[in-house]
């Protein structure tokens, strides 16, 4: 059987290529790298021999284990249970995986029940004294849990908040394999709790599933916890856990875009327990972090980029980290693509529309779209299509308000770019989200951050 994987693995990967569609700088990244290296019982054993092992090996097990799975079997009629990747050295001359990758496999499983993206650690995290405080808060919880209880992060959008939370569960769940670790955003504990109340189930088995998911952890992550204002029954709930949480010493840490202070519409009870432990701000990375953070990143790729070019990005973008990255991204993807050096020359022209000193932001209604699927994690061909389920209708409506609001454009031109023939239903969708703000503060509060988002 090895014989025949060896023999039959650029086909392998070929096959894998083709079938899901990967793309070519996908493939080349992180396909080929893949080396077939032997086979114990019926676990499988790769090495990736690319750049940067840890982080790639982490995006290929989340995105293509179940695929390469298939296409080995289909190639040679047997089904392996286990498909462990490794490092390059890790392996054993002979005998197939050595112990240690076990270990890795079972702690790539306890990252997963956690929710936890293993590319953000420590390591990764670029300090500077816009967050030299909070990455030492930070690092201070993740080696005792509970020092610091509730750990409050706070800051604006992009600047590295979610980075530090699950840093601080990666460094948890690696060091201390006892402890129940669990990550999760307000918007999806507000809509498990909303899926529960809309089953409306007789007895209660799912409430109780509810309650123990977030309760019989040790460590509790809830990420943008502003998005539970104005949603009385979520803070009903969350305040019932926080409690049960707090009183049993479990570890707490919570995210927002504002300190517990700020938070007007919160329930006071609520807020004060926010307020009782211990609070650290992210602020805008100043220019030597910024260029930090682009090395850092550059690192990662296969590209030699001159100092100008890191320059230009790291004077031009100045609000947060999300958008440097995404400038570095959209570079080094044109540069694969058109096969050609990066130079300053170059990344001007591919970032034109994102940096220019001399006008603001160009707001059209693509962007609107695109940023507002983005923060309801919707696909944009889900918005501009005719499904009408109600989540997806009322955020088009969120976009058709933004469009009406941000841009000169007509209810008509509105309804074109959402793909929507009748003008009318542009003007219910506006007047809806326009009435929706003036009775419900969280709605308001929403629209507020999607606008800071769309045109910082």
């Amino acid at each position: 059987m090895e014989s025949l994987i060896k023999t039959n693995w650029n086909d392998i990967l070929l096959k894998l290529k083709e079938d899901y569609n990967i793309t070519n700088v996908a493939f080349k990244t992180w396909i080929t790298p893949l080396a077939f290296h032997s086979i114990e019982g019926d676990a499988i054993h790769i090495v990736f021999n690319g750049e940067n092992p840890g982080m790639s090996i982490s995006i290929i097990e989340r995105k293509y284990m179940t695929q390469l799975r298939v296409v080995i079997e289909e190639v040679t009629g047997k089904e392996f249970s286990r498909i462990i990747i490794t490092e390059p050295g890790m392996e054993t001359a002979s005998d197939g995986p050595h112990i240690q990758n076990d270990e890795n496999y079972k702690l790539n499983l306890r990252l997963q029940e956690a929710n936890l993206k293993p590319m953000y650690n420590f390591d990764s995290f670029i300090v500077g004294p816009n967050n030299s405080m909070a990455q030492a808060g930070a690092l201070s919880v993740a080696e005792c849990p509970g020092s610091y209880n509730p750990f409050f992060i706070y800051g604006g959008v992009g600047l590295g908040k979610t980075h530090l939370m699950q840093a601080i569960g990666n460094y948890i769940v690696e060091n201390n394999e006892e402890l129940k670790v669990l990550y999760t955003t307000s918007e999806a504990f507000t809509n498990e709790l909303i899926n529960i109340m809309r089953s409306g189930t007789k007895d209660n088995n799912d409430i109780n599933e509810f309650r123990n998911k977030y309760r019989n952890v040790d460590v509790l992550m809830i990420d943008d916890i502003q998005f539970i204002i104005g949603k009385d029954r979520t803070q009903e709930e969350f305040f019932h856990t926080f409690n049960h949480l707090y009183m049993n010493q479990k570890q707490i840490i919570i995210t927002s875009d504002k300190p517990p202070r700020d938070f007007d519409l919160l329930e006071e009870r609520l807020r004060t327990r926010f307020a009782s432990g211990s609070a650290v701000d992210v602020k805008n990375p100043e220019y030597e972090t910024r260029m930090a953070i682009l090395k850092q990143r550059a690192s990662l790729t296969n590209y030699d980029i001159n100092e100008d070019v890191f320059e230009y990005i790291a004077d031009n973008i100045v609000t947060n980290v999300r958008e440097l990255e995404g400038a570095l991204k959209q570079i080094t993807l044109y540069a694969s693509l058109a096969n050609q050096p990066i130079t300053l020359s170059m990344a001007q022209e591919i970032l034109k529309h994102i940096i220019n000193p001399d006008a603001n932001t160009k707001v059209d209604c693509r962007r609107i779209v695109e940023m507002v699927a983005e923060h309801y994690n919707i696909p944009v061909s889900d918005l501009l299509s005719s499904k009408k389920t109600k989540d997806i209708a009322y955020t088009r409506q969120i976009c058709m308000y933004l469009c009406k609001k941000l841009t000169e454009e007509t209810y008509a031109g509105i309804g074109r770019k959402l793909n929507r023939k009748d003008h009318s239903t542009v003007i219910h969708g506006v007047n809806k989200i326009a009435e929706d703000m003036e009775d419900n503060s969280s709605v308001k509060r929403n629209i507020e951050v999607l606008i800071k988002k769309i045109n910082p």
